[in-house]
């Protein structure tokens, strides 16, 4: 009698917890429901201690370090001496929400701060942190006067560009036309390679009188742009490098020869150029999801190269080899990743979880377990890692 008094001895209400981002949910229904709109999936990133999930690579840092970006704008906002100093000397971060104690203390003492990975101790932390913080990349014109002419211009006829070149990144310069120098227009171009070498380089003829050479930043004049390739003609050879002899129609199913095309902001200089690429061959930093915000805001290049790289970029002028350079680095990085082994594994479960949540009844993924239904969840965006284990390109 005693005993079903006590409030202690009341049996807990069950919480139908997800196995990838740990919510926990008093009705499995809303579980369920959950999972539909989570897309979670081993592609996600996710703490290499507790294997929590996370949407972007921001939220795993928020989760492992409790800091979060310090945004210049936020500086300027606030309006302070002492802020307004902060936007002239880099990117800085604030305490954010307070890390997970057991994984931060781990993380604190074995964690790589730019890849996120753990390691068994210091000296394998500190051997890795060598390989993993990049240099900054050679400036383009020192590159220019250490590289031939030949060299530049290898692209014509396809040769030059090695057979094994899966990927190409790009980066334009824009100068400004119309009355007030708002409008873009492509004044540089420059395209490289994996093994970031020069591909393409060249100054471009504006369509129309540029009113704004934007020269601190862009470090053009009209000097450099006199003389410079008339954009069809740059049409024409970034076309021919990229599409690699493919049809249009074959690029635009499942890529054939054809190469991606990688870059920040891919849709604004496609624009410059007036050049459309299948979007399913285009790798761009600036809406690949784990490279965002959690609110789906683009990060610059500038942050994601200092975080991810370990280097600063665009400290001056705009230097368009070391963005193409920064950006095919990221690219790589991530398409490193080693997702695809688990893709492998989990391959069977293809055509059974082809249809994803919509194939099940809801009585049905009821009686899943949480593992059961994260096993059928798909992610929501193509991972990187995946173009080293096929041929064909699917869409981002």
């Amino acid at each position: 009698m005693d005993s079903e008094s006590d409030p202690s001895s009341k049996t807990q209400p069950k919480r139908h917890r997800c196995s990838a981002c740990f919510k926990q949910f008093k009705r499995k229904d809303h579980l369920v429901e959950h999972m539909k709109i989570s897309y979670h999936s081993h592609h996600q990133p996710k703490c290499g201690l507790c294997r929590k999930h996370c949407k972007c690579f921001q939220s795993l840092r928020e989760h492992l370090t409790g800091t979060i970006p310090f945004h210049f704008s936020f500086c300027m906002y606030l309006k302070s001496p002492i802020a307004e100093s902060l936007v002239v000397s880099g990117p800085h971060y604030l305490l954010g929400k307070l890390p997970s104690s057991s994984c931060s203390k781990i993380f604190a003492d074995r964690g790589c701060d730019l890849c996120l990975n753990l390691f068994d101790n210091a000296d394998d932390l500190s051997k890795h942190r060598e390989k993993c913080r990049f240099s900054p990349p050679t400036p383009l014109a020192t590159k220019l006067v250490a590289s031939s002419p030949d060299v530049l211009m290898g692209y014509f006829g396809g040769k030059g560009i090695g057979e094994g070149v899966k990927a190409i990144a790009i980066d334009c310069e824009m100068v400004g036309g119309g009355n007030d120098g708002t409008t873009d227009l492509c004044g540089q171009v420059c395209l490289v390679d994996e093994d970031e070498n020069i591909i393409f380089h060249t100054y471009v003829q504006p369509q129309f009188p540029v009113t704004d050479y934007r020269s601190e930043v862009t470090g053009l004049t009209e000097e450099h742009l006199k003389d410079g390739m008339p954009l069809k003609q740059v049409q024409e050879i970034i076309s021919d490098i990229l599409y690699n002899g493919e049809s249009v129609g074959k690029a635009r199913s499942d890529g054939g020869k054809a190469r991606l095309l990688v870059g920040h902001s891919l849709d604004h200089d496609l624009d410059c150029l007036r050049i459309s690429y299948p979007p399913n061959l285009l790798r761009d930093t600036a809406k690949y999801r784990p490279l965002m915000k959690t609110n789906l805001v683009s990060y610059s290049l500038k942050y994601l190269t200092h975080t991810y790289l370990g280097y600063e970029i665009q400290t001056g002028e705009h230097d368009p080899y070391e963005d193409c350079v920064s950006v095919m680095r990221l690219y790589k990085r991530i398409r490193s990743l080693d997702h695809y082994q688990v893709e492998q594994q989990v391959k069977k479960m293809i055509q059974r979880r082809r249809d994803g949540y919509f194939s099940w009844k809801l009585n049905e993924l009821e009686k899943m377990s949480p593992d059961e239904l994260y096993q059928i969840s798909e992610s929501s965006y193509k991972c990187w890692c995946l173009d080293l284990g096929s041929s064909s390109s699917s869409s981002s």
